[in-house]
């Protein structure tokens, strides 16, 4: 038979296999009470019951060593995370969660200091359910995490609601309730070691049951609050050298674009001063700062007219004609002075303007067209190049001055003594860049006596630029203009304008010719002396206007006595219109001033009806305008009625 084992010898077989199988230790203790209960003999259970205890010792040695071995390889996945750092919050949820897997616990999770608000919040949860508990915030010495960050320890409690080592808050009792929390483990985020380590956060793992927290749970998370305290230093610091490499890309950018401007500004300085060295005028630096800075350019006077345009690829623009250009004067002048007073470019109606200036005197501004962002070194390009371009300015106006002068008593000379020498005065006029055998307008221009002085400095400088001269003579300014197609009342009325403008008062301006040659020129004069005393006497100061324009007038003043002139431009619409349609406009009209403006008299001259006589009245009236019978321009009317009868025409 075979042998058969003892009853020692199977339960030691028993608990060998239970070891073997990693049985819990509940398992283990039942093989001694079994043996016990099998009836084994009292050295056989002594022997069962020693190897039981060792059993259970060998045991608990596998469990710790089981335990030990996932925290290290929790520390050391820990440890990889860091290595790998990429995104912090991924982190610091591995370590929390770790800490709350291997403790046990029911809840884990991470609070950080706010630096702005001066308390700690939640970072990080996991198995938490109250949201309450995870908006938690808590201020410094509050509850046990306030405890942990004031004194850099960690603090166990096993039951939270009764434990009284720290200051318990009504918001932070009403979380851990809202949670079910009662168990709770906290230790610091410390950086440093010693007495000098800084507190940074606090790690917590927690249970809704009371539990005591053995010390190597405590050292567990010790490991771990490290672990993430690292992994929080190290993101601090990752992204302060992001800062830090920003910030230096940004300057060396700076630096970059500071040092370009600088050439660029350099090689501008080069360029505009090699324009002044070879004689370039105001058109090359127009062109040149066109060129440098990608946009159109004008220079204008100080009464807001251009004296040139230049578009950034070289051509010429225009902007502004008639009324339009005269706004857009006005507006120049207005943004000028703001330019002056500022002492910068200013930026208005989509446009740079900076003021051209002579200490405060304002020769004009520059305008640049094409860029509204205008950054500091090309602003600074632009603004410089207006000190260029005063530069240029004054230089034109003292040789213009010059020239002027010379001119000036050249146009004297015709004034006052036209056929003494009429060759020579031609002569003299080619030398000086004056054709007298072309046709010139001559403006006869006036303003108070006050203002006589700053009259002939404004009209030097409405000439400047041009081919025009002027000279003071009998109290008058008189200006000699080639003829161009504008006739001698518009050129009056645009000089009134701008002389006004650049006097600052009102001036009063007569115009006459076209006149060619010596003789000519002296007899403009005479009648547009005339006719500046005729603007005065008719309450006219500070318009412009030539003696044709004067009416009747006109014909007593002028030169030439042009009677079919004034004749058809007071009758013309009637006799055109008697011309065309057969009727008797013009002989009503006679017989109704020869009555008297009697309707009915009117009528039997005329052998009519008085209705047809109405009705031809307001024929009349609708062809010369509702004020053909105002007493001025009745007088015109009847003096040119009469005219017409004499002409026999």
């Amino acid at each position: 038979m075979p042998h058969q084992p003892t009853s020692a010898a199977r339960h030691l077989r028993r608990l060998l296999e239970l070891l073997a199988a990693g049985a819990p230790a509940e398992e283990i203790g039942a093989v001694a009470v079994e043996a016990r209960r099998s009836g084994a003999s009292a050295p056989d259970l002594a022997e069962v019951e020693q190897a039981t205890e060792a059993a259970l010792r060998v045991q608990g040695a596998l469990t710790q060593h089981r335990r030990r071995e996932a925290e290290l390889t929790a520390l050391f996945d820990t440890a990889g995370d860091l290595a790998a750092l990429r995104d912090l919050d991924a982190v610091l949820r591995s370590i929390v969660r770790r800490a709350r897997m291997l403790l046990g616990t029911d809840t884990a999770y991470l609070t950080l200091p706010d630096e702005e608000a001066g308390d700690t919040y939640m970072r990080v949860t996991d198995g938490s359910v109250s949201e309450l508990f995870q908006n938690l915030r808590l201020q410094l010495g509050e509850g046990l995490g306030g405890l942990v960050a004031q004194t850099a320890r960690p603090y166990a409690s096993p039951d939270y609601r009764s434990d009284d080592r720290f200051l318990h808050t009504g918001s932070i009792d009403a979380g851990v309730l809202d949670e079910g929390l009662v168990a709770i483990l906290g230790v610091p985020l410390l950086l440093g070691s010693g007495s000098g380590g800084q507190v940074i956060g606090a790690l917590f793992a927690a249970d809704r049951t009371p539990r005591a927290f053995a010390p190597d749970e405590v050292a567990l998370l010790c490991s771990l609050a490290d672990h993430a305290a690292i992994a929080i230093d190290t993101a601090k610091a990752m992204a302060d050298t992001r800062v830090a490499l920003a910030e230096l890309a940004e300057a060396n950018a700076v630096i970059r674009e500071h040092s370009a401007a600088m050439q660029r500004a350099e090689e501008s300085h080069d360029r505009l001063t090699d324009l002044v060295l070879r004689g370039g005028d105001v058109p090359d630096v127009a062109a040149a700062v066109a060129g440098l800075l990608k946009g159109d350019v004008a220079v204008h006077d100080g009464s807001g007219w251009p004296l040139t345009t230049v578009t950034g690829d070289g051509g010429a623009f225009t902007r502004g004609t008639g009324d339009a250009g005269d706004a857009e004067a006005a507006a120049l002048v207005t943004a000028a002075e703001s330019s002056r007073a500022a002492a910068h470019a200013v930026f208005r109606d989509g446009r740079w303007v900076c003021a051209v200036l002579a200490g405060q005197e304002l020769l004009g501004c520059m305008v640049l067209y094409g860029r509204p962002e205008l950054d500091g070194p090309d602003r600074r390009l632009f603004e410089r190049s207006s000190v260029v371009t005063s530069l240029l300015l004054l230089l034109r106006r003292s040789v213009a001055e010059t020239e002027n002068r010379v001119r000036g008593d050249l146009l004297t000379d015709l004034l006052t003594a036209p056929d003494r020498d009429p060759a020579g005065l031609v002569a003299r006029g080619r030398r000086l860049g004056i054709d007298l055998d072309r046709p010139h307008v001559l403006l006869v221009a006036r303003s108070g006596a006050a203002a006589r002085e700053r009259l002939v400095d404004a009209a030097a400088r409405c000439l400047f630029g041009g081919s025009g001269v002027s000279a003071e003579h009998e109290n008058t300014v008189v200006l000699l203009l080639p003829y161009d197609g504008t006739g001698p009342g518009e050129a009056a009325r645009v000089a009134a304008g701008q002389l006004g403008q650049l006097a600052g008062t009102p001036v009063t301006v007569a115009g006459a010719g076209p006149a060619t040659g010596p003789r000519a020129i002296a007899d403009a004069h005479a009648e547009g002396t005339r006719c500046l005393r005729a603007l005065h006497v008719l309450g006219r100061a500070g318009t412009g206007a030539s003696a044709d324009e004067l009416g009747f007038l006109g014909v007593l003043l002028g030169d030439h006595h042009d009677v079919d002139g004034f004749i058809a431009a007071t009758l013309g619409p009637l006799l055109e219109y008697d011309a065309q349609r057969g009727t008797q406009l013009v002989r009503t009209l006679h017989a109704y001033f020869g009555c008297g403006g009697s309707l009915t008299r009117a009528k039997e001259e005329l052998h009519v009806h008085v209705n047809t006589v109405v009705q031809r009245l307001d024929r009349i009236q609708a062809l010369l305008g509702p004020d053909w019978n105002t007493p001025e321009q009745a007088l015109e009317l009847q003096l040119a009625l009469r005219l017409h009868l004499l002409s026999g025409t």
